[in-house]
């Protein structure tokens, strides 16, 4: 299999790649368009392609803030994975990924201690505090939180992530740098919520001193990478993942 993938040179050295649909190729997730044999071979292929011989290991994602550490893979299966949305290990020859369609996919490395992580941060997840998780869950592996870097993937960017009041709710008054106004609809005021700098800002919060963000935009570019808002608006069918995932050698 051929795939187009993106690297981060915050993880130089370890590999990892943030997997887009390759024109259309490539569908990541279960449950969505695709025979689920075809979209398991995607998966494993991507993991080959960055660590040859190495399962992927992935959770069955929903939005929530929790965090699991991997010692033995688990089978790659529609049903039956563990419920997160991040992983973390220290253990060789393995590859750890999670599915996006908008929300925020973060990388981890320490490259000293042999620790890496994957999250799945959408505004959810972040604000529940998956990526402090994550960060906590690589230093009980042996992770030393100053060693660790972060590379965010392809996320919907603010220009295209337009937000109304109850949402706004969600966030207090230390959080209004992450919101732009947006001109009003009939049904109230709405802003541009800029969820790659939110991600930046609770990693920083966190003590992780080097992110990347690779700002690429999953809503405007839709040859490379799905987008659920994007398919919602248009009224298009409105699943299709893309992978991002990191191992270690």
């Amino acid at each position: 299999m051929a795939f187009e993938f993106l690297h981060s040179q915050v993880l130089d050295g370890v590999p990892h790649g943030f997997f887009g649909h390759s024109g259309g190729v490539h569908q990541f997730g279960y449950g969505g368009p695709g025979d689920e044999a075809e979209v398991g071979e995607a998966r494993a292929g991507a993991a080959n392609t960055l660590l040859k011989g190495a399962p992927i290991v992935t959770p069955h994602q929903v939005h929530s803030p929790d965090v699991v550490s991997v010692k033995e893979p688990w089978n790659d299966s529609p049903t039956g994975r563990p419920v997160a949305d991040a992983l973390v290990t220290a253990r060789a020859g393995l590859v750890l990924g999670i599915v996006t369609a908008d929300c925020g996919p973060v990388l981890f490395a320490d490259r000293r201690a042999g620790v890496v992580g994957a999250a799945h941060a959408g505004w959810r997840g972040a604000h529940g505090g998956v990526l402090e998780n994550t960060v906590a869950a690589m230093e009980a592996l042996g992770a030393t939180r100053a060693n660790i870097v972060a590379a965010i993937g392809p996320t919907i960017a603010q220009a295209s992530y337009e937000v109304d009041a109850p949402f706004r709710e969600n966030f207090s008054s230390d959080d209004d740098r992450y919101f732009a106004t947006a001109p009003d609809r009939e049904s109230g005021p709405r802003w541009l919520f800029d969820l790659p700098g939110y991600i930046s800002a609770r990693l920083s919060n966190a003590g992780i001193a080097l992110t990347h963000d690779c700002k690429r935009d999953t809503f405007a570019e839709g040859k490379c990478y799905y987008s659920y808002r994007k398919s919602t608006h248009k009224g298009e069918p409105n699943y299709g993942r893309q992978l991002s995932a990191i191992g270690l050698k």
